[in-house]
């Protein structure tokens, strides 16, 4: 693992997991992923949530080292999902002193994960409570729904790290060389897409914080030009298109659909399209295709019909899209059909269900295979799409 390092007082903990296919049991993760958890060694010893049962003993192993023969005082628990709360009833036997920091969700969700007693064990904080370590002071703010209805973050204010808990998360180990907001952007719209409201509520709260550190518990530690990544979240929370593109996610049973989708790329991009990126719902990754759908302020639909409705990877994607609460985007329909095409009618069908999605008045009908005279039909709605 890269080299971590915060400050003198507060320790990185926490482990990369390279070995994990899929991140929750259903993210592809080609570059691993990040356990954050961090100590802050003041009069009391505090540590900021364990880890993933995956990475225990890694974990104690840097705790230990981190300690130097100290003991724990307090455990803040900002988040009870098992990746982050694994080892919390391991560090409580270890510790029988250490008293567990969270707020009045937090413990009848422990008791539901541990068998564990917590009498005399917990401090239950709520919005705005603080908590004094010696020469640290933290600053409890409540982030119900970001993802989970326990959740909350910590400020500490003499370093002015804000530890976020999943909030600015992102996907890849710590020693992976990626672009940031790639795997962040497809970590967030996954995860916590559906709670837009919810994280700007947070983000609310966040302007009035002096911040020059962001501790999540996933991904890198944010140390400069913050504002580019407060921002990002901004824009993704607000559900407003990030860049001007067009995303063509298509449902190909015998590749004559993706004939057709790539030939409507090739038609956008010669009418001026800024940026084009293709899906094969069928193939790719499933996440991938979610994150260009709310990155891009627009959108091709292309689907064969499959037993009187859509094929069913681009019905998995659009339940998806409607599950994260897809809004603010237009989108233009194709669809194939031998018999009877009902793709399109069945695509608007979801879609109307959304908010604030524009779909466009013309659809492209195909008849099995692309014909040439198809490409003036699929020219009119590229124009459409653009116009829009």
């Amino acid at each position: 693992m890269k080299d971590v390092t915060i400050s003198d007082n507060i320790v990185y903990i926490g482990a990369d997991d390279r070995d994990l296919d899929l991140f929750e049991s259903q993210y592809v993760i080609p570059n691993g992923v990040s356990y954050n958890s961090y100590v802050i060694l003041d009069e009391k010893v505090t540590v900021m949530d364990t880890v993933d049962a995956r990475r225990r003993e890694e974990w104690l192993e840097n705790l230990e080292q981190a300690l130097a023969g100290r003991t724990v005082d307090y455990l803040v628990v900002s988040h009870m999902e098992p990746d982050h709360a694994a080892n919390i009833q391991v560090l409580a036997e270890k510790y029988p002193n250490m008293q567990l920091v969270g707020n009045a969700k937090t413990f009848p969700m422990l008791q539901q994960f541990f068998d564990m007693d917590l009498t005399d064990r917990t401090l239950v904080v709520k919005e705005g409570d603080t908590l004094n370590l010696g020469s640290h002071e933290l600053t409890f703010v409540m982030a119900p729904m970001v993802h989970w209805p326990e959740v909350m973050v910590s400020y500490e204010k003499s370093e002015k790290i804000l530890f976020s808990a999943d909030g600015f998360g992102k996907f890849g180990a710590l020693d992976a060389e990626e672009d940031w907001a790639c795997e962040a952007r497809r970590y967030y719209f996954n995860i916590v897409g559906k709670y837009g409201a919810q994280v700007q509520a947070l983000l609310k709260k966040a302007a009035g914080l002096e911040i020059a550190m962001i501790c999540p518990l996933h991904g890198p530690i944010l140390k400069e030009n913050l504002g580019y990544y407060l921002g990002k979240y901004e824009t993704w929370s607000s559900y407003q298109p990030e860049d001007e593109g067009v995303l063509v996610a298509y449902a190909s049973i015998h590749g004559n659909t993706k004939k057709a989708a790539v030939r409507m790329k090739e038609i956008l991009e010669a009418k001026g399209a800024k940026k084009v990126a293709v899906a094969d719902l069928s193939r790719d990754d499933m996440a991938e295709a979610i994150e260009d759908a709310f990155r891009y302020d627009k959108m091709v639909l292309a689907a064969a019909t499959y037993d009187g409705g859509m094929f069913p990877c681009m019905e998995d994607f659009l339940h998806h899209l409607k599950s994260k609460n897809f809004q603010k985007r237009t989108v233009a329909l194709m669809e194939n059909g031998s018999w009877a095409p009902m793709a399109a009618k069945t695509m608007k069908g979801v879609l109307e269900q959304m908010k604030e999605i524009t779909i466009c008045d013309k659809i492209v009908s195909i008849k099995s295979t692309m014909k040439e005279a198809t490409i003036p039909e699929m020219e009119a709605l590229a124009e459409e799409l653009l116009a829009k």
